[in-house]
């Protein structure tokens, strides 16, 4: 390993770290079990306000009619990276109160704290708002690490650096919580953006950009960039951390052209994984493998995250590779940092990570290839002469999950109208020159099934109750058939045997 005399931590005290950093993985449930500059050579004053308008491939531009977005004053209105989340500032309530609130496509409640909280610096109170009401509900949600309770009501909420007007939200207002609040974030809140379905306590809740689309009438469409790659969790200050743009897409914070990929199904943002490649070797895993339970994207999960047999062949076929194949398994579960001289960069032992996305043109693909300075994340210092790394892939028992450590690739395009996801490869996502992100397209899908999330239940539960019931059922029937081949005989007093089955029994006499 030449010059790479890297060294392995047992992290104690990296447990804090890990809690952090997983605090906001975001799958709520009956109980789911957590800078650059922008491209050179854009005049921004020649800019105007631009929506997205139907179209095949790419994105086409159109002057937005209501006034209500104007996308350039949405740039770098996020802060915070994939370790402590990306959250937007908010004011909410009369007169009104600023929180910053996580943003999270893979839930859809929006809940603030309405209570103190040691790890927090302040909270929304409710009483001092002259607008707020309560709906006399109670509301709890459970997510990947943490949950909460609380109740609901309704005020109204702007966002400084967002569409104008003021919008009237439903709101859950956190009282009490475990696990959800943690030291070191700068968020008091979270902004679920996910689909009705997914709203606790139930589908009645309207998700908070479903009333901005109603009441501000911007189109159903809200764009993504993450801008938190290669950024040190132990990092004291949280520079712009990228940008949410409601009502289309800025052009200026992506290259290139947007591919899409079909929603699925309306609840999380849903998608169809056709295969992985580690390096230039395919998994050659059944597709269904890739989207067993469900493959989502998420802003809310930190790392990307993989069912069991398919996290475990790509950490095989990383370590096929001679360069890495002394790496401790504690690295690949995260118990362990891997720790290099400064000056020293992991990259050239790692391959790139490739996802295949079912284009819209559903005979075809798209490949989306992240680097591995996305998914070797720095985590801090531990002494002044080493760095330090975690890996950012994990194992899921709750399907395949897109989650920031890719996303930080990306310009995601979440185009509710026309029931598409659409990737772009985001302009901050370069890192000394280096673009840290690639896609690539279209590719022929006839090597894999034609529906390789079809058939699969969403939960293992459905499994279980399934194959019993299938059971109970033919047992049923096996007693019938032996009721009806063997009936039951008895002697009468004239000692001649005396057919009592169930047809005897009702014969007219």
């Amino acid at each position: 390993m030449a010059r790479s005399a890297y060294v392995w931590i047992w992290a104690f005290a990296f447990s804090l770290n890990v809690a952090l950093s997983e605090c906001y993985f975001s799958i709520p449930l009956k109980i789911y079990p957590g800078k650059y500059n922008l491209s050179s050579g854009v005049n921004l004053t020649s800019l105007r306000r631009v929506a997205l308008a139907a179209d095949g491939n790419g994105l086409s531009l159109a002057s937005d009619p209501t006034g209500t977005v104007n996308f350039l004053d949405m740039v770098d209105n996020l802060q915070g990276d994939s370790g402590r989340g990306y959250y937007i500032q908010m004011s909410i309530g009369t007169p009104g109160q600023q929180l910053n609130i996580l943003v999270d496509t893979g839930s859809s409640n929006f809940a603030v704290a309405a209570a103190p909280h040691p790890f927090i610096t302040h909270y929304f109170d409710t009483a001092s708002s002259s607008t707020y009401q309560s709906a006399g509900r109670g509301v709890s949600v459970r997510y990947t690490q943490g949950n909460w309770e609380g109740e609901l009501g309704v005020d109204n909420v702007s966002l400084p650096k967002g569409p104008n007007g003021t919008i009237s939200i439903n709101i859950a207002a956190i009282l009490t919580s475990d696990g959800f609040f943690l030291p070191g974030i700068n968020w008091q809140g979270i902004l679920g953006l996910a689909y009705p379905m997914l709203a606790r306590p139930d589908s009645s809740v309207e998700p908070f950009f479903n009333s901005v689309v109603k009441q501000l009438g911007i189109p159903d469409i809200f764009s993504l960039q993450m801008c938190g790659a290669g950024l040190s969790a132990s990092s004291t200050t949280d520079p712009p951390g990228g940008s949410l743009i409601m009502g289309g897409a800025e052009p200026t914070l992506y290259r290139g052209s947007v591919w899409y990929t079909p929603i699925i199904e309306e609840w999380y943002y849903q998608v169809e994984v056709l295969k992985l490649e580690v390096g230039d070797q395919n998994l050659d895993l059944d597709c269904r493998e890739y989207n067993m339970d469900k493959a989502i994207v998420d802003s809310g999960t930190t790392l990307l995250r993989l069912p069991v047999n398919v996290f475990n062949a790509v950490v095989e076929a990383i370590t096929r590779s001679s360069l890495i194949q002394d790496f401790s398994s504690g690295f690949w579960d995260g118990t362990k940092l891997a720790c290099w001289m400064k000056g020293e960069t992991p990259w050239r032992f790692f391959p790139k990570l490739s996802i295949y996305l079912r284009a819209t043109n559903t005979s075809q693909s798209f490949r989306i290839t992240i680097l591995p300075q996305l998914y070797i994340q720095p985590i801090m210092d531990v002494d002044s002469t080493l760095d330090c790394f975690r890996f950012g892939v994990s194992s899921s028992a709750n399907g395949l999950v897109i989650g920031a450590t890719v996303m930080e690739g990306f310009y995601v395009v979440f185009d509710r109208a026309q029931r598409r996801l659409g990737f772009a490869l985001s302009s901050c996502a370069v890192s000394g020159g280096v673009a840290l992100s690639e896609i690539a397209g279209p590719f022929s899908a006839a090597d894999v099934a034609s529906n390789c999330s079809g058939g699969v239940l969403r939960e293992p539960l459905l499994w279980v109750i399934s194959y019993t019931l299938m059971a109970v059922c033919a047992l049923i029937l096996l007693i019938l058939l032996l009721l009806l081949i063997l009936p039951c005989r008895r002697r009468d007093g004239s000692g001649e045997i005396t057919d009592e089955s169930s047809l005897v029994r009702h014969r007219i006499k």
